[in-house]
């Protein structure tokens, strides 16, 4: 112990007596811890922690199936899951909801959730006043309870007496039976949660609208759980089998809920990342101290001399290295915090699921403490080497020059060419994810997304579904706007553009024999527009006539569909002779009625949805032949479209005072939120690529620097023959060249590897794409070159009589 204490005070006064060296390499090493820290805390807190909740082990997410596919749940399978099981503690049904809050000066919208009474029980979520649902609170009549968030909480004044007292809601008095606690639900989209009450035509298995969480019984696992819900839905199936043949169900662990594959890739991609960037600035660390080991030598030759061992020196410099790692992880939780403080600001909301707690925790700080040792390790182990290996009596020689020189040197070329290696790998990745993103941006999305503001309808589930009245209704909305100075066109539509038509649905071609087997019918993204709707989006009608004003209650039955449906499902036919049938959809009745057949007049140019990367089959028919209750609102505007939001916010209030518009929003701001987690992941990549590419250059900068002084005399040597400065320039131009070259060549292998990794996250790119790679390996060839010519200048500088003096 002693030793080792006598070995830190002197790797201190080391560093203390280097004040420049220690900062810079600190410096460096800080970068790359930071990078890590604070990706591995999205990681972790994403992936790897376990959920805040009780017991989390026990809890699951039980889905419906179909085809291979996850679904919905529909209430009657929801309430049989339920009475039938025994796996489970509880099960407990959700769904989103949209509300109207009375406010002061004008009703606002507000996201929320609709859950059967003991969900926050079951998942021990704390409370800050008050309670969860009672039983009895999710019966009809006794349903007119609220639980707030506490963000809306605060937003209504923080009144600590609250609970007790009503807020309208929907036109409705609903009192206040709790305030969840701060933390996990205030990073939920929604703002506050109703009992979820089942109306009698609700409960059916044909319409599929809920998710369902459920807490495992102690001793039972996910798979003991999983094989009682394929017996339980067989039994359903054999007692329904028009609604539920070919449905099943699937168990998962809560921690899995609603992440898709490309964002978990993604993450792990990222983590690949600036563990690339933090190799990098290891790599840089060891040339620093491959240098200032050189100015060592008769140092470590003296101490050998009077009885030190070469253990005991490969012990000393081992533990100044890691020392100086221990300081570059110091100042690199600093950065990791800093940085983690950026991701938050600048990712697009909602990407992580409420549960990631992005902060940083024990488990982050261990595994930064582990991160800082093996940096340590990494760049430490090869100078200790090298000063255990020192012959005293070469290196006490005056001007002598051992062996171990030119070793280190070589040592230190072979790390420049894996330093650029690493960054080239590292570069591709962030030119693949630029070159896919600009292929996203010129992406034929099929609508004309300028001038146009759109939002949501949320009308309230408590006002009457008549079809005659909905129409009625709408009219009145659209003969308001249509009024409005500056309003060129508007449209009513269950869904938008880049969004969804609004539904999923099965369908039939008339004239072909019914399935035997429903959940095997093809599928269609289905939605009701008015006539307007393409006009006002700018969308393309290829082959017969758009949807008219003729298309009314007592008209034909018509539709439109999209090339991509022609294309998947009439290849040969024309698809003006066929007629669609799809089951009926009813407003405020969650049960599909009889099937009603459509005739397709029309095919419009494909209209991109669910994201930039693919065409799915469309099918509109007239919001007029078949209305909704809640649906979306596009206007097209002569000037500015946000401008415009409070006149036809007025427009809207006009006919109905009490509705919330739904997140007002022009379509170029659809369009930037469809490409939001492109831009961000695109944009980390280039932030941690540049990083890596100003380390490479440090890095090649001092290799090349360190050479010029150690050839200082071998240069004066070659001038004073005859060699011009040009010559003498190109030389050290040469080399480093040479070393960024064969970086680059052995980094197209990792650059293949990161291409084939990400090639599911990218549009448009190929594995090893020559343009985004040969793009990035100019950037670092020169780069290589800028951090090069500096030293060669100096080198061309050198006076051949002074060079020859010196040595």
């Amino acid at each position: 112990m002693p030793a080792m204490i006598r070995n830190l005070q002197y790797a201190v006064r080391q560093f203390i007596k280097s004040p420049v060296f220690t900062l810079t390499a600190a410096l460096t090493l800080a970068l790359g811890i930071g990078a890590n820290t604070a990706i591995f805390t999205v990681v972790y807190a994403t992936l790897l922690a376990p959920m805040p909740y009780p017991e989390p082990d026990q809890l699951v997410m039980v889905w419906s199936k179909i085809q291979g596919f996850h679904n919905g749940i529909a209430a009657q399978d929801y309430l049989d899951w339920k009475s039938q099981s025994t796996s489970f503690q509880d099960l407990t049904a959700f769904t989103g909801g949209q509300f109207n809050l009375a406010t002061k000066d004008q009703p606002e919208y507000l996201q929320g959730q609709e859950t059967t009474p003991g969900m926050y029980r079951m998942l021990g979520a704390p409370f800050r006043f008050g309670r969860d649902f009672l039983p009895e609170e999710g019966v009809a009549g006794k349903d007119h309870v609220v639980i707030l968030l506490n963000k809306l909480w605060k937003r209504l004044g923080s009144d600590p007496n609250i609970i007790g007292k009503q807020v309208q809601i929907d036109g409705a008095a609903y009192t206040v039976v709790g305030v969840l606690g701060p933390g996990q639900s205030d990073r939920l989209q929604q703002w506050l949660i109703v009992p979820l009450v089942f109306k009698p035509e609700q409960k059916n298995h044909d319409f599929h609208w809920l998710l369902v969480m459920g807490r495992l019984k102690p001793g039972v696992s996910i798979k003991q759980a999983q094989a009682e819900m394929d017996r339980v839905t067989d039994n359903i199936a054999r007692a329904n089998p028009k609604s539920n043949k070919g449905w099943g169900a699937f168990v998962e662990p809560l921690k899995n809920d609603f992440l898709p594959k490309e964002l978990i890739q993604m993450l792990w991609m990222l983590l690949g990342a600036v563990g690339f960037v933090l190799l990098i600035a290891c790599v840089n660390v060891a040339n620093l101290v491959l240098a200032k080991g050189m100015t060592r030598q008769k140092e470590v030759a003296i101490r050998t001399s009077v009885g030190a061992s070469r253990g005991g020196i490969f012990t000393q410099f081992l533990i100044e290295n890691l020392v100086l790692a221990l300081l570059g992880g110091v100042l690199g939780v600093g950065m990791g915090y800093a940085l983690l403080r950026w991701l938050i600001a600048s990712m697009p909301q909602y990407t992580l699921p409420s549960e990631a707690d992005l902060s940083l925790n024990v488990p982050i700080l261990l595994f930064t403490f582990g991160t800082t040792a093996l940096a340590g390790v990494l760049f430490g182990c090869a100078p200790a080497w090298f000063a255990m290996r020192i012959d005293p009596a070469d290196a006490l020689k005056e001007g002598g020059r051992s062996g171990m020189g030119a070793g280190r040197h070589r040592l230190r070329k072979i790390l420049v060419i894996g330093e650029f290696a690493l960054a080239l790998t590292l570069l591709a990745g962030a030119g693949l994810a630029i070159h896919s993103f600009l292929n996203l941006t010129r992406v034929d999305l099929g609508v004309k997304t300028d001038h146009v503001l759109t939002w949501g309808m949320p009308v309230p589930d408590t006002r009457p579904k008549d079809p005659a009245l909905i129409r009625t209704y709408y009219q009145q909305l659209l003969t308001s706007l249509q009024s409005v100075p500056g309003v060129l066109g508007a449209s009513v539509s269950t869904g938008l553009p880049m969004e969804g038509a609004g539904f999923g649905m099965p369908f039939m071609i008339d004239g072909q024999a019914e399935y035997a087997d429903p959940s095997q019918r093809p599928n269609t993204q289905f939605g009701m527009v008015t006539a307007d709707y393409f006009r006002t989006y700018g969308i393309e009608i290829v082959k017969g006539r758009p949807l008219t004003d003729q298309d009314q209650a007592t008209s034909v039955k018509v539709a439109v569909v999209n090339e991509e449906f022609v294309k998947k499902y009439f290849k040969d036919k024309n698809p003006l002779d066929q007629r669609i049938k799809v089951e009926e959809l009813i407003p405020g009745v969650t049960k599909l009625g009889p099937y009603i057949s459509w005739q397709i007049v029309g095919v419009y140019h494909n209209v991109r949805s669910f994201g930039f990367r693919e065409d799915y089959p469309e099918m509109l028919i007239p919001f007029w032949q078949s209305p909704w209750n809640r649906a979306n609102i596009g206007v097209r505007t002569a000037g500015d479209p946000e401008a415009m939001t409070r006149t036809v916010t007025a427009a809207v209030h006009a006919v109905d005072p009490q509705i919330g518009l739904a997140e007002p929003r022009t379509l170029d701001e659809v369009r930037s939120l469809s490409l939001a987690g492109d831009r961000f992941m695109m944009s980390l990549f280039v932030a941690f690529a540049v990083l890596a590419l100003l380390l490479a250059s440090v890095g090649i900068y001092g290799v090349m620097g360190f050479t010029v002084a150690q050839r200082e005399h071998e240069l004066g040597l070659r001038m004073a023959l005859g060699a011009s400065r040009g010559r003498v320039v190109k030389l050290v131009l040469k080399e480093a060249m040479v070393l960024a070259s064969v970086g680059l060549g052995l980094g197209l292998i990792g650059a293949y590897f990161v291409g084939r990794a990400m090639k599911t996250l990218l549009f448009g790119v190929s594995s090893l794409d020559f343009t985004a790679i040969g793009a990035v390996a100019l950037v670092l060839l020169g780069a290589a070159l800028f951090a090069s010519w500096v030293p060669a200048r100096r080198a061309a500088g050198v006076e051949p009589m002074h060079a020859l003096r010196i040595e």
